[in-house]
């Protein structure tokens, strides 16, 4: 059965989506997008989804293609016709077709929607969390809007291409104070010696990650103390644990960082509770 993708209006053949060549997305990355893991047939964290959609098309002055419902309406038809029990939809609006300038455009312009699905292994996801993964740690050298979910991407891609070519798994970000950010594509936590999990306040110029926060509201149901402040390189390779969150990760223990073994070299008991309880979540 071929993929069937949503592309300004239209359900149309995956291997037929296409978006004009003067899209501004595609000239300068004038885009903001989201991904949705769907168990089961259904969205994980819709709503927080949408919310981050909304306010990252707020922050670029990027007028919405269509209300809510009728998006929602578009997600759970692309879902319906690829018939994906268990998939990953991506989501991407650009302000639109503009001859080509830096500056906005003067007239309003109709923003672009794309939104595709393809499957996603989810219990493969959770039998990786059981292994845990090897992590690189690399410069920062994104944007100073790393809040916004822009498709603007480029030093996520060399981080994770880095990592990916030393054997690693994810890139682990850290600015030039020595402080960890995040992944390439991930939110990044450690678990302290004491017990508490500590991660990187959104405050701080990260992308406030919505799988990041569903596992903070899993932890106090765990009564398991999370802490959001920023850690060094340092403070990551003495942690007991590390793990990495987003909506494709899970909770993905990292066991080793720069060939340098977290804890025992195996997924610690905290990010394990962490994974079950979302495991949970998602099937509920």
């Amino acid at each position: 059965m071929s993929r069937i993708s949503y592309v300004n209006g239209a359900y149309v053949r995956h291997m037929n989506a296409v978006v004009h060549i003067d899209d501004r997305g595609y000239q300068f990355a004038d885009a903001v997008y989201e991904g949705i893991t769907v168990r089961h047939g259904r969205m994980v964290d819709l709503e927080p989804h949408l919310d981050r959609l909304w306010r990252s098309m707020g922050e670029l002055r990027i007028a919405p293609p269509m209300l809510r419902r009728p998006m929602r309406f578009v997600f759970r038809e692309v879902i319906r016709r690829n018939r994906i029990e268990n998939g990953f939809l991506y989501i991407q609006i650009s302000r639109g077709v503009a001859r080509r300038d830096h500056a906005f455009p003067a007239a309003p312009l109709q923003a672009s929607l794309i939104v595709t699905l393809k499957r996603l292994d989810v219990d493969g996801i959770i039998r990786r969390a059981e292994v845990g993964v090897k992590a690189f740690s690399e410069d920062d050298i994104r944007w100073g809007r790393c809040d916004v979910k822009s498709t603007s991407l480029l030093p996520n891609i060399l981080a994770k291409q880095s990592a990916k070519e030393k054997g690693g798994f994810e890139a682990v970000l850290v600015d030039v104070q020595g402080f960890v950010t995040e992944g390439s594509s991930t939110n990044m936590w450690i678990v302290r010696r004491d017990g508490v999990v500590q991660t990187r306040s959104t405050a701080d110029n990260i992308l406030p990650g919505i799988t990041r926060a569903t596992l903070m509201r899993l932890a106090r149901e765990l009564q398991i103390k999370v802490v959001e402040e920023a850690f060094t390189l340092k403070d990551a390779k003495g942690a007991a644990e590390m793990f990495l969150s987003s909506s494709t990760g899970c909770a993905t223990p990292i066991v080793e960082l720069d060939g340098q073994k977290i804890g025992d070299g195996t997924p610690g008991p905290v990010a394990t509770r962490l994974v079950e309880a979302y495991r949970k979540y998602m099937d509920a």
